[in-house]
C-alpha cells in the first residue's frame, strides 16, 4: 500500500511478489535476511506495477465534444531538460550506482533499507538483527561516503554541509 495506495493494485503486486519470490526460492542465497530479500521482491512488484498503470493512463482526459469544458483546462508544457543536464544526471546516476556497489554489503544494506525501501531505522535494526545504533551509523557513513564521490561531479553533493568533520579520526586544523 505504500507504494500503491490502491488496495486492488497492492494485491495485485502481492500476488505478483509471492509467485516470483516462489520461483526464485533457489536462488536465495542467504546473503541477506529473508525479509529483506521478500521485501526487495514486493517493492520491486509494486514499481512495475505503478510504471505499467502510468504508461496506460490516457494522454488527455478533455472531452473534444466540450468546447466550453476544453477551454477552461490550463495545459502546461513539459519542460525538457538541456543535453548538459541530461548528461549531469547521467554522471550523477552513475557515481550513485557505482559507489553503491561499492559498499560494504553491510553499508549497502543498511542504506537501500533506509533511502530506497524507505524503512524506518527500528525496522532496519530488525529485519539486519542489529542495533538502531548500528544502523544509524551504517547509514551515515554510506551518506558521507556517497556524498565525497558525488562531490566529485555535481558541488552539491547529497546536500550536506562539509564544514565539520565527519569521523572523530579525521584531524582538523585549527587555524
Amino acid at each position: 500500500m505504500r507504494y500503491t495506495r490502491n488496495r486492488a493494485d497492492a494485491e495485485d503486486a502481492t500476488q505478483e511478489a509471492f509467485i516470483r519470490a516462489y520461483g526464485g526460492l533457489r536462488h536465495f542465497r542467504c546473503e541477506s535476511s529473508f525479509y529483506t530479500w521478500l521485501y526487495r521482491i514486493a517493492s520491486n512488484c509494486a514499481r512495475t506495477l505503478l510504471k505499467a498503470r502510468t504508461r496506460d493512463l490516457p494522454s488527455s482526459s478533455i472531452d473534444i465534444r466540450d468546447g466550453d469544458t476544453a477551454a477552461r483546462h490550463q495545459t502546461h508544457l513539459q519542460e525538457v531538460e538541456t543535453p548538459e543536464e541530461l548528461t549531469l544526471t547521467d554522471d550523477i546516476r552513475g557515481v550513485v550506482n557505482a559507489t553503491l556497489e561499492s559498499l560494504s554489503k553491510e553499508y549497502r544494506a543498511a542504506i537501500t533499507l533506509r533511502e530506497i525501501d524507505g524503512l524506518s531505522y527500528k525496522d532496519i535494526a530488525s529485519t539486519m538483527s542489529i542495533p538502531v545504533g548500528t544502523v544509524r551509523s551504517r547509514v551515515f557513513r554510506a551518506r558521507d561516503i556517497i556524498d565525497r564521490q558525488l562531490r566529485q561531479v555535481y558541488d552539491g553533493g547529497l546536500g550536506r554541509d562539509t564544514g565539520g568533520s565527519t569521523f572523530p579520526t579525521e584531524k582538523s586544523t585549527a587555524a
